[in-house]
């Protein structure tokens, strides 16, 4: 047995040898076969975060990614490295609490043999603040004021009350949650959404929270008051431009004015407009700027003592124009469950184009068409759309420029004021 193992002993270098040789020559082969590369990883690799309480939150900037360079086979390069998850980068925040902490980046491989060559960073600087959480109603600041003639209701927040989350140093400012609604001229009902913003006590702008939600939608109905009335003004045109030029564009300003009467019913029966004094433009060759005077009716006065607008009148050479009177307005897009009034009913479109086709032109070619699809209920000067069939032929102008739309709801269409 003793010589046994002596001759073992004796024999143990030659086999480690031997060993050792044919390690090298299988390593060579497979080697050879499948060489090793050293090059940068392809993939963005992001740093995830885990193990962190829930009642803790990162107030510190941190990198999004780390960079690498690994060493492995050929055969690993072209297709494992490059599957989803074959490399990941973690840091570990278990059992950390508030405080400033250093960390190690730790980038888990999962196809071998891989080795990791370099990294970059390698450790990743990090602030862990407590999480605080305060419900607050929102404070609604109102500026500027509704139109002359209009008045504002109290306007209506949805929701009345957010949440604010963040950092407890930052959370523990904040003292109000602000929307900001202007209402500067308004003279119809407002719809909006509006953005929130965190304040301190300073009213200073508070960062790094989050509001939820982080918008709230405010209603406020903006009404004429009593006595008052927003309407459009008409102006009257007589006689025709020279033989051989025409009408290119009447426009007038303001579009709109607002009346008001002692006596309220006075402001009431007004068709939706006013006229100015007749335009006589019999004979004229060139552009004209004049300013008329309005035909208000007894007890009727103009909101700023305005009696006069100013009438812009477009006169060009032919070409040729054609004057339709008397095109009824149409109502498109008028949601369900609303009705729709409109004053004037007709109104007269300037129409310019070649000769002969105006000689074709036929009154069923031209529509003007309101498209109410965007409106509530309410009281709204609209600018209408004029539609032509004959592509060549174009609408210069319609007077008056914008229509009164009265929307109401249910079923009860309202009585139309009458034209004069």
């Amino acid at each position: 047995m003793l010589s046994l193992l002596r001759k073992v002993i004796r024999l143990l270098p030659i086999l480690l040898t031997a060993f050792v040789l044919a390690l090298t020559v299988w390593i060579s082969a497979v080697t050879a076969n499948d060489p090793i590369d050293e090059k940068t990883y392809p993939n963005s690799v992001p740093i995830e975060v885990i193990g962190q309480a829930p009642n803790l939150i990162i107030t510190s900037p941190m990198p999004e990614s780390v960079s690498l360079v690994l060493s492995a086979p050929q055969s690993i390069w072209n297709l494992p490295l490059n599957e989803a998850d074959a490399v990941r980068a973690v840091v570990d925040l278990s059992g950390l609490g508030p405080g400033m902490y250093t960390l190690p980046i730790q980038v888990q491989i999962v196809p071998r043999p891989v080795r990791k060559v370099v990294q970059s960073p390698l450790n990743v600087t990090l602030t862990l603040e407590r999480l605080a959480v305060k419900e607050l109603p929102v404070d609604l600041v109102t500026r500027g004021s509704p139109a002359t003639g209009y008045l504002a209701d109290d306007p209506v927040i949805t929701p009345i009350m957010v949440t604010v989350t963040g950092p407890a140093t930052q959370v523990d400012r904040v003292l109000r949650v602000r929307a900001t609604l202007d209402i500067n001229q308004a003279n119809q009902t407002i719809n909006r959404t509006i953005g929130l913003v965190a304040l301190d006590a300073n009213e200073t702008v508070v960062k790094d929270v989050t509001i939820v939600p982080h918008e709230v939608t405010v209603s406020q109905e903006i009404s004429q008051r009593f006595g008052y009335r927003n309407v459009v003004v008409k102006v009257v045109v007589i006689g025709q431009v020279a033989d051989g030029y025409r009408l290119t564009n009447i426009s007038v300003f303001p579009p709109a004015v607002t009346v008001f009467s002692a006596n309220p019913q006075v402001v009431s029966d007004l068709p939706g407009f006013v006229e100015t004094a007749s335009l006589d433009i019999s004979g004229a060759k060139d552009d004209l700027d004049v300013s008329l005077a309005l035909a208000l009716p007894d007890g009727v006065s103009v909101v700023g003592d305005q009696t006069e607008v100013l009438v812009s009148v477009g006169i060009a050479a032919i070409e040729s124009s054609l004057t339709l009177p008397n095109v009824p307005v149409e109502v498109t897009g008028l949601q369900p469950g609303l009705r729709a009034a409109v004053s004037p009913e007709n109104v007269t479109v300037i129409i310019s184009g070649p000769v002969a086709l105006l000689d074709r032109l036929q009154a069923t070619d031209v529509r003007v068409v309101l498209d109410l699809a965007q409106f509530i209920a309410g009281t709204y000067q609209i600018e209408p759309e004029i539609e032509i069939l004959i592509p060549e032929l174009s609408a210069e102008s319609v007077l008056p420029e914008t229509i009164e739309v009265i929307i109401t709801r249910g079923t009860t269409f309202p009585t139309p004021r009458p034209t004069p």
